[in-house]
């Protein structure tokens, strides 16, 4: 009997990078140089992802010669711009030149090679063959890009196929973030104890990705006296509120003391666990595994020169260990999220001695089946690292550290609270002033608010507008250049994919400015989809914006900001426009302005280089002084945008949310756009048969709601609350709320249910949306 199986597609890790087997990956940032070490007969494909990004390249063998020409380009260039480059840009500068170093390799003078030149399509790329060993140096070339212009230096991406790969052998360790004191791996299933300095720091870093590492540590000076003090979970999650700390305020582990031990300073997988033991023997011969090696164990084993008695099973914090909690409150576990070459940077408090585990388990998804080694770190307390989360664009991209926005040197001035947001850190809220002063200041004076994150994408080439027009439902061939328009942009089903504003620079220039990369990254896949010629390139890395928002806005930026005479200046600018203009004078700091914002204010975005935004923030707070101008950190400004009712991603709205249904129906105008979009189809049948809407509520008492939350008519739930806030000038409680179309009608009564949703319930009432100014007039600047 012949038995025919159905063939189903294979499991797709992309992740782990696996299908990269015998291939190498550099990503050259934008401006910046790689150096890899090659082999005789390697090859080197170079990619430009987003297009009009050329490569710079130099080739040296061990003897330091140029041998550039025996890959067979031309070398039309010199390797001046690559030096120059190093000195620019500080970032992994030191490493690359002491690798230049040691080949005794001027770059200023010897030749090189320029390729991807001219107007290449978004993933051009060009093939090479090393024909002798040495190192291969990779710049993707660029200046600095002005407000107005479209030309921001790009990522390109190096793929190196080995000509003798070694499949089998451990992923190459990543290099060390400086100079170790000490550098040692823990091999598979075992453990080591190892002693610090107070303000040393520890890196704990997955080789293969996939695995556990277990870490204790203990106060050496509490062992003298023979006290034993060691990092408890516990008390750790209860003073720092949250279930393992992480990079920025709550970052510390304590004792049960109460005195703080370790401090994460950066974590680059951010999914651990510190709920469950190191494993142990009883685990394993509960599972039928009599014997099994075990963290706990192999603790004891590395720790029994020090005066700390063995345990059973050790508390720790179990770094890379995947554990959830479900509905129910079971507690489960899964494979990993690290990657290989993931890593936790932690500081040392005091002096201590530090026991570091690889995981043995191989009977569950712990270690995803498969435990490997952990390689340990220690650096000298003269290092410097800046706390730090990893951000990925995609899921197999290359993990980026979180940014300092270019306003960040005033901003870190007047705050030290600072939180994490889409890969940056930006103020929370400001010392001596805290939200409500803050909200204040916006809502009766001037604010300054740091919006740097939102990403901003160029759009450009002759059929810029046809790609626009296709990917979001506003009409873009009513767009004149000068204006500014907020949109959604919906996926084929009609879920927002973002939100954003689309600014016209010139008949075939767009700036898209949203919240996410996903967004500009859809612009590029739709491009390629449709043939279009047109560029979409990253520019979040070349521009930051500023927000100055309040009724005294205008006059703080009319005293400061020039503009030339074709450009409309600061009292003349209509909302949704925006002039090029510069600061103080002609010869001034270039920057663009534009009459938007996210306060639900009269106000203004101003944008600028990063390498001037510390001067236009100084520039703008002096012209302000009359107007009592202030900072205003992420807290006040949720509580303006919820009173104004604007939109927030993850909480509005969700690839699953449509625009009517997120409260923007007059991003789609289906009547007279009459050319077709994405998502058009599906979103007529959504206005056709609505399902929910997001409304307005007003609740009983001073206890807010909370996102997330449900919404109820009697036993049943008909809304779920987005956002919810204390209104200081309406003196009310308010919320937001995507409500079932049948009970989303003005005054309806119904009940926020805290607690289980059932057991605690606060009255509510709907009420017309947005509960403050729902006419604009402060936007339009009628106070």
């Amino acid at each position: 009997m012949n038995i025919q199986y159905k063939q189903f597609p294979q499991l797709r890790e992309p992740g782990l990078g696996s299908h990269w087997l015998g291939r190498e990956r550099y990503v050259i940032r934008g401006g910046a140089v790689v150096v890899v070490p090659m082999r005789a007969g390697d090859q080197i494909e170079v990619v430009d992802p987003e297009g009009l990004q050329s490569a710079l390249i130099s080739v040296f063998n061990s003897k330091g010669q140029n041998i550039t020409g025996s890959l067979d380009i031309a070398m039309n260039t010199t390797g001046g711009q690559l030096a120059r480059m190093l000195s620019i840009n500080a970032h992994g500068a030191r490493k690359i030149n002491k690798r230049l170093a040691e080949f005794d390799i001027d770059l200023f003078t010897s030749p090189a090679a320029e390729v991807l030149t001219g107007e290449t399509e978004a993933g051009s790329s060009q093939s090479m063959v090393c024909e002798e060993g040495g190192i291969l140096i990779i710049g993707a070339p660029g200046e600095p890009m002005q407000v107005d212009r479209q030309n921001p230096p790009t990522d390109l991406i190096a793929w190196i196929t080995r000509s003798h790969p070694q499949i089998d052998v451990p992923n190459e360790l990543p290099d060390p973030l400086a100079d170790p004191i000490e550098d040692f791996r823990i091999k598979a299933a075992t453990a080591r104890s190892y002693e610090v300095k107070a303000g040393q720091y520890i890196q704990v870093l997955d080789i293969d990705g996939r695995q556990c590492s277990d870490f204790q540590c203990f106060d050496l000076a509490k062992l003298d006296k023979g006290v034993e003090r060691c990092l408890d979970a516990t008390v750790t999650r209860t003073l720092m509120g949250s279930a393992y700390p992480g990079p920025g305020l709550h970052s510390k582990f304590y004792d049960v003391d109460l005195a703080p031990v370790v401090e994460v300073i950066q974590d680059t997988c951010g999914r651990h666990d510190s709920f469950g033991l190191a494993c142990t023997s009883k685990y394993y011969d509960d599972m039928g595994y009599p014997g099994h090696p075990n963290c706990s164990d192999n603790f004891n084993f590395a720790l029994k020169e020090y005066p700390i008695a063995p345990r059973k099973g050790w508390m720790a914090m179990n770094l890379f260990f995947n554990t959830f909690f479900d509905d129910d409150y079971q507690l489960y576990s899964d494979e990993p999220w690290s990657r290989p070459g993931d890593y936790v940077l932690m500081r040392a408090l005091r002096d201590m001695v530090c026991v570091s585990s690889s995981c043995p388990d191989d009977i569950d998804a712990a270690n995803g089946w498969n435990p490997t080694d952990i390689q340990v770190r220690v650096y000298d307390d003269r290092e410097t690292f800046k706390r730090a989360i990893a951000f990925r664009k995609t899921t197999d991209a290359e993990p980026v550290m979180t940014q300092e926005t270019g306003f960040h040197p005033e901003t870190s001035k007047l705050t030290r609270n600072f939180v994490e947001y889409n890969g940056y850190w930006l103020a929370n809220c400001y010392t001596n002033q805290g939200a409500i002063e803050e909200y204040w200041a916006c809502r009766e004076a001037a604010a300054m608010i740091d919006l740097s994150p939102l990403r901003k994408y160029e759009v450009l080439g002759p059929d810029a507008e046809q790609l626009m027009q296709a990917c979001v439902p506003r009409d873009m061939k009513k767009l004149a250049v000068g204006q500014v328009v907020y949109t959604a942009m919906c996926n084929p089903s009609g879920g927002m994919i973002d939100d954003g504003t689309i600014f016209r620079l010139g008949r075939d220039n767009f700036r898209w400015i949203g919240g996410c990369d996903g967004s500009g990254l859809w612009l590029r896949e739709q491009a390629e989809k449709l043939g279009l010629r047109v560029w979409v390139k990253n520019a979040t890395s070349q521009l930051v914006n500023l927000q100055v928002q309040g009724p005294k806005s205008k006059d703080v930026l009319k005293k400061v900001i020039w503009t030339r005479p074709d450009q409309a200046s600061v009292e003349e600018l209509g909302w949704f426009r925006f002039s090029i203009a510069r600061m103080n004078n002609d010869t001034g700091l270039p920057i663009l302005i534009s009459r938007t914002g996210y306060t639900g204010e009269l106000g203004y975005e101003v944008f600028c280089h990063p390498d001037h935004a510390p001067q236009v923030w100084r520039d703008i707070a002096l012209a302000g002084e009359d107007e009592r101008i202030k900072p205003v950190g992420l807290e006040a400004l949720d509580m303006l945008r919820i009173e104004a009712g604007l939109i927030f991603a993850g909480h509005e709205f969700c690839e699953q949310t449509d625009p009517f249904e997120a409260g923007i129906p007059f991003s789609v105008p289906l009547k007279t756009k009459v050319d077709d979009f994405i998502g058009r189809a599906a979103l007529e049948k959504r206005k056709a048969s609505p399902q929910r809407k997001l409304v307005g509520l007003e609740l009983s008492g001073k206890e807010p709601a909370a996102h997330g939350e449900g919404v109820f008519s009697g036993r049943y739930q008909v809304g779920e609350i987005t956002s919810a806030t204390i209104s200081p000038i309406l003196g009310k409680n308010i919320a937001l709320c995507k409500m079932n179309i049948e009970f989303a009608e003005n005054g309806t009564e119904l009940e926020v249910g805290k607690l289980d949703g059932h057991q605690k319930r606060i009255p509510s009432i709907v009420v017309p949306f947005p509960h403050f100014d729902p006419t604009k007039e402060r936007v339009k600047g009628h106070y």
